[in-house]
């Protein structure tokens, strides 16, 4: 496991800190998340993909709240 210096050293080794500061970490971010969505849109874990199951959960609980009125 790492220890708080080679995390430091690591820190220090990105270009740009005098001039973006923390924000030159923002591209890595944007890179990580966009790579999260794709898993999520395109990535099939037995016949369904995240949004798959997040539409039926959402029709589903539509249709409990329409059947309760």
């Amino acid at each position: 496991m790492l220890d708080k210096h080679k995390i430091r050293k690591l820190l220090h080794m990105m270009p740009g800190k005098k001039r973006f500061g923390v924000y030159r970490f923002l591209p890595f971010f944007f890179i990580l998340g966009g790579g999260m969505e794709w898993f999520m849109i395109n990535v099939r874990i037995g016949k369904e993909t995240f949004y798959d199951v997040y539409r039926r959960k959402q029709s589903e609980r539509r249709h409990e709240s329409l059947e309760q009125r």
